[in-house]
């Protein structure tokens, strides 16, 4: 090897959202002129600049460049030692590459932020609020929970009422309010109330919510009850006061008959005087029986109206499939912003898949989902390469095979085969959304870095998926294609 190295120092410590150099001396040890070109490698590369980024140095001489590491304040600034290394090739002799390796060591910070969703509930009996804990930090957080207000007027379950957060992802504790008192009548009360999320050695993170308590019944109900109570009591009294005296006339009438007869002749066969005949209501007539003309019509109709035809019914069209699909966009519903190529200015992201603000007009976020296996995905479902209109380049992960979460996603040349790690499946989840997942590596899901917090140019990385962060996504036809 004609190539001597030494990194000053080989270790050293940087704080997330700073920066530090470490410097790489070499000597050209061969007997011709070289030119060496420089390569950081390892999982801290996005992180690190090397100036210059080639190096001509004449047999004996010796040159310096700069290593400059910038971790970003962010989860994915994993505190602890990270190993890092620089691959020089030297341009007469490319297959004799050196690799000098160093240690970084990134220093731990604290971020939790809280938020109650919504901020103001309302019930009668119970109010059921959601908080929702994120980790902005980059080392576990464990923490615990509890609920207070002034007056004592509410009771608080959390549940649960403690939490550990790994960096980057979020808690959510499901919150039951209960007013200690029931309000039957009268206008709502407004109680705020305060959730601390408490961590050891730190001041405890107030979050502050409102219960709005509804009255069991309505202030006019009262009212009307009581006018509805006393409009019943007095029709009572006036009806027992006033109440119609109802007599019949039948039995008068007939001992009055009775009395008005002659007495009986004396034979010798007394016979039974007949008794008079009593007056007698009229019998009613029975009701005049409808004829065959008056007869209601018969339900069935003559197929005109609506009683008895079978309805017909037609079976219902199956929904169209989503893949395959071509120039197409990619939206996150929650960062609303479309998978995209970095800027041209952006050489931090090179080579990455990130998000931007959706741009119909912009075709490095125009996609096709290029069917590759119809039915060998989990289900049955088809496995797709998702390919990019504007360089042809498809939505990668590094190397082959399996990758674990947090693995950026990256743009290589097409392979659409399962030997390489860049076929998808989707499946629709609740929302009407879609998980984008990942065939190789374990059905991971298509991720933004960061916990519902990307912004413009943030990098796609490969995480588990769920319902509760920024995995879900929409498949957008633009309307100028």
């Amino acid at each position: 090897m004609s190539l001597w190295t030494s990194l000053e120092p080989a270790s050293t410590t940087v704080d997330p959202g700073g920066s530090t150099t470490v410097r790489l001396r070499l000597r050209n040890t061969g007997d011709v002129v070289d030119e060496y070109r420089f390569e950081p490698v390892g999982d801290i590369a996005p992180w690190t600049r090397v100036e210059p980024a080639s190096l001509r140095l004449f047999p004996g001489t010796t040159g310096t460049v700069e290593l400059t590491f910038a971790p970003p304040r962010t989860p994915d600034a994993t505190a602890g030692p990270n190993a890092y290394a620089v691959r020089i090739t030297p341009t007469e002799h490319p297959e004799a590459v050196t690799v000098p390796e160093g240690n970084l060591t990134i220093t731990p910070f604290t971020e939790v932020r809280a938020e109650l969703v919504p901020p103001t509930v309302k019930g009668r009996l119970r109010g059921r609020p959601k908080l929702a804990v994120d980790n902005l930090g980059n080392t576990k957080v464990t923490a615990s929970l509890s609920g207070s207000d002034n007056g004592d007027h509410l009771s608080y379950d959390l549940h649960p009422a403690n939490v550990q957060i790994e960096p980057g992802r979020a808690a959510f504790v499901n919150a039951t309010l209960k007013p200690r008192q029931i309000t039957w009548f009268g206008s709502k009360e407004e109680r705020p109330y305060v959730i601390e999320v408490k961590r050891s050695g730190t001041t405890p993170l107030t979050v502050e919510g409102t219960y709005v308590q509804r009255s069991f019944l309505p202030g006019w109900f009262a009212t009307t009850l009581g006018i509805t109570l006393a409009l019943a009591i007095t029709f009572v009294m006036l009806w027992i006061a006033y109440r119609p005296q109802f007599t019949s006339n039948a039995r008068e009438f007939q001992a009055a008959s009775v009395s008005t007869l002659p007495p009986p002749l004396a034979t010798p066969t007394p016979q039974p005087s007949a008794p008079a005949e009593s007056p007698q209501a009229e019998a009613p007539q029975p009701p005049a029986q409808p004829t065959q003309s008056e007869q209601p019509a018969d339900g069935g109709g003559d197929g005109d109206g609506g009683g008895g035809g079978e309805a017909s019914s037609s079976p219902k069209p199956k929904p169209p499939a989503v893949v395959p699909a071509n120039n197409v966009m990619l939206r996150n519903s929650t960062t609303k912003m479309c998978v995209a190529l970095p800027a041209a200015d952006d050489s931090d992201s090179k080579g990455r898949v990130v998000q931007s603000r959706c741009d119909e007009t912009n075709t490095a976020q125009r996609w096709n989902l290029e069917e590759r296996y119809p039915k060998l995905g989990p289900g049955g479902t088809v496995l797709f390469q998702i390919r990019n209109l504007k360089d042809q380049l498809c939505v990668d992960l590094g190397d082959y095979g399996a990758k674990p979460i947090r693995s950026p996603i990256l743009e290589y040349t097409c392979d659409g085969t399962t030997a390489d790690n860049q076929l998808w499946w989707v499946k629709k989840v609740a929302s009407g959304y879609y998980w984008i997942r990942n065939y190789a590596s374990n059905n991971e899901c298509l991720d933004v870095a960061g916990y519902s917090t990307g912004g413009e140019g943030t990098n796609l990385t490969l995480y588990t998926c769920s319902i509760s962060d920024d995995q879900e996504w929409e498949i957008l036809r633009p309307t100028s294609s």
